[in-house]
């Protein structure tokens, strides 16, 4: 099986493609952290509602304290 020769042109558009897809990634990466963030901070805030909305109604009850 013959191997593939290339040429140093050719291995630097491999490497440059390589890197610019890296980048990509990474871009994607960050802006999944920022997402992730974002929908932790909404949960903390939903956690806290649901924990004083139940402070302020009796579930046994259905009565508004």
């Amino acid at each position: 099986m013959p191997r593939t020769r290339y040429t140093k042109t050719q291995l630097e558009q491999i490497v440059f493609t390589q890197l610019e897809n890296l980048n990509a990634i990474h871009d994607l990466l960050r802006i999944m952290k920022v997402q992730n963030e974002l929908i932790d901070n909404a949960n903390k805030k939903l956690r806290d509602e649901v924990i004083d909305f139940k402070k302020r109604v009796n579930y046994a009850t259905g009565k508004r304290n």
